[in-house]
Order: structure tokens, then sequence, then C-alpha cells
């Protein structure tokens, strides 16, 4: 089980991306100032940081510059507000093996996160399974006996949440958060929209409607 390093100042965006790294599989911790990110990352006990650049005390950018002067080849994702070309180019060129500008959907975070810990996960990682349902981590892919399906990005992230969390109720509020982002409108309907999508691609009685709640996947 791969171990994440959370590097961020802000609690709100800190508590989001954790649970939905955790909810996904993995082992996180969080801390919100760039000492502490650089000791801990440092310790090799994790597997993939995420960076923060305004970071209190060391900015981010200074606590990557010295992860990679001390020789530290940790992957570093950098999750930041900073959106301008030179900022992009300082992350890449000081060591980032990736850059994401806020606000994000946790989706898209999700899948740089597994790629760049794909060549570290044994093969059997990318697979999920719930009965006769198979879910390729890899090649967005899912399959019900012989029949496989190509799943759109939506779908996947939400065929995941659902077979990481069998027979258990997910409400449309966690999905939405899960999928679009913390700050995708709560009032919309694109849940039950994607349901629709999904269930034609993995049998419609597999995914269940709990009224007034949510969805659940029959284990």
């Amino acid at each position: 089980m791969s171990r994440i390093l959370i590097a961020e100042d802000e609690e709100r965006i800190a508590a989001f991306v954790e649970k939905g790294l955790r909810r996904s599989g993995y082992v996180t911790r969080v801390v919100a100032d760039g000492l502490s990110a650089y000791e801990h990352a440092r310790g090799r006990d994790f597997d993939l940081l995420i960076l923060d650049l305004g970071l209190p005390g060391d900015d981010g950018l200074t606590v990557l510059r010295k992860l990679r002067k001390a020789r530290i080849a940790l992957p570093v994702v950098i999750l930041t507000a900073r959106d301008s070309v030179s900022d992009i180019v300082a992350g890449l060129e000081s060591g980032a093996d990736d850059y994401m500008v806020k606000p994000f959907a946790f989706d898209e975070l999700l899948a740089r996160v597994r790629l760049r810990l794909r060549r570290e996960e044994p093969a059997e990682n990318f697979l999920l399974r719930v009965g006769d349902l198979i879910l390729d981590l890899r090649t967005r892919r899912a399959q019900v006996g012989d029949r496989v399906s190509d799943l759109s990005a939506r779908e996947f992230a939400l065929a995941e949440i659902l077979m990481r969390n069998p027979d258990r109720v997910l409400s449309r509020e966690q999905l939405l958060s899960q999928v679009w982002g913390f700050d995708y409108d709560p009032g919309s309907n694109i849940v039950d929209v994607y349901i629709r999508y999904l269930r034609r691609k993995i049998g419609s009685d597999r995914v269940q409607t709990v009224r007034g709640v949510g969805y659940r996947l029959r284990a």
C-alpha cells in the first residue's frame, strides 16, 4: 500500500485531498509547514509527496530543492495556486515530477498520483474485483464476464470509488466531492447522469439507488 505525504497549510484542501486518497486505498500523512515536509520526506517513509508551494517557513520550492540536493528521488507532485509560466517552469526545473494548479478536480489529481506511482506498484494492484466485475486501473476498462467496456474519466472515477466501497451506501455529496472536486455545484444532478452512463456499461442492477441518500455497488 503506497504512502503519500501531503504538505499543505490550508486545512480545507489538506482534508479534502487526504480523504480522497484514503478512500482510494492510500496511507496518508498531512504536514502544514516546510520544515516538517522536508523532515518527513527525507526519512524515506513515503512513496510520493504532494507539495504546496506556499508553505510557512521554508516554502515548497525550497523544500523541493533541498530534497533534490540531498539526492532524495521521492516523486513530487506540486499542488498550488501559482499558475504563471515562470512558477511552473521553476517547479519542474527544481525537480518536481508534476505540477497541478488549484482549483482542481480530485480525479485528475488521483490520476497524476497513480501515474507517478505506477512503476512502484506490483501488477496485481492494477485490478479491482467485486464479484464478476473487474476494473483495470491502467486502461480504465471495466469487464463483466466477456464484455469489456472503455470508461470515460468520470465513469472510471465513479466505478473505482464504488468498487472500493462495496455494499456501502455513498451519498451524492460524497461522490460529487470525490469525482468533481470540492468547488463543484452541490445542486447539480451530474452524479445521477453519470451513474446512468456507468450502469449501461457494467449492468443496470449492479449499482443500486438508495432513495434520498445515494448509491451502493452490490457485491
